[in-house]
């Protein structure tokens, strides 16, 4: 457990909407739209939050050379923080 990224596991579940996105992207691929649909969130707060995960490399953009529509899946590190996350607080 020494290696645990506890700044990123405070990031994360500082935020519910972070924490949501995240979870999602481990369940399966998808765009901004569908996500804000189906976690029934505002499409800015989805589109911001997709841009921290990313910046954070806990996401991956899977279409980069598309400015819309992009689909984004969750990245091993971002795999890695929510098991870290569901052992250390038994969520």
């Amino acid at each position: 457990m020494l290696n645990m990224n506890w700044d990123t596991i405070g990031y994360i579940t500082s935020s519910k909407i972070r924490f949501r996105v995240l979870t999602y992207l481990n369940k399966k691929k998808a765009t901004p739209t569908k996500i804000s649909k189906d976690l029934d969130l505002n499409i800015t707060s989805v589109s911001r939050c997709l841009r921290e995960l990313l910046n954070k490399e806990l996401i991956i953009s899977l279409t980069k050379t598309l400015k819309k529509d992009k689909y984004y899946d969750i990245s091993d590190k971002g795999k890695e923080i929510l098991n870290d996350i569901n052992k250390e607080t038994l969520l």
